[in-house]
């Protein structure tokens, strides 16, 4: 079976991605690819794809990971409708019981007027 997925490349802290057609057993960075389907770059957020090839691999069954799926739907090359997304995850907290919003307010005592000293000596 074949996937779709990003091969980093560029220097440390500065990232640049070849968007390689390999086999999806093999890791990316195996080095054996099957074709160079475009490139990505984080920092420019520059994407350049040869969408023939792209749509040709697609068609015969290769599988996009789920971040080249982002791109590809953001440069409006379609996929199939075997394909399905991830689901995104929702953030839940491990004891929520305890957080500050989930406790119940403290009312402030309400304060009683001291009786000042003045009005006793009035009297």
């Amino acid at each position: 079976m074949l996937a779709i997925r990003m091969q980093r490349n560029g220097r440390v802290h500065s990232p640049v991605y070849r968007i390689v057609v390999q086999e999806a057993q093999r890791h990316p960075l195996s080095g054996r690819v099957v074709a160079e389907v475009g490139n990505y770059n984080p920092e420019t957020k520059k994407v350049v794809l040869d969408k023939e090839k792209v749509e040709f691999y697609l068609a015969h069954g290769a599988q996009p990971s789920s971040r080249v799926a982002f791109v590809f739907k953001k440069e409006g090359i379609a996929l199939p409708a075997w394909y399905k997304e991830a689901p995104k995850k929702q953030a839940k907290a491990k004891h929520a019981d305890k957080l500050r919003k989930n406790q119940p307010k403290e009312e402030a005592p309400e304060e009683t007027p001291a009786e000042t000293p003045a009005a006793e000596n009035a009297e």
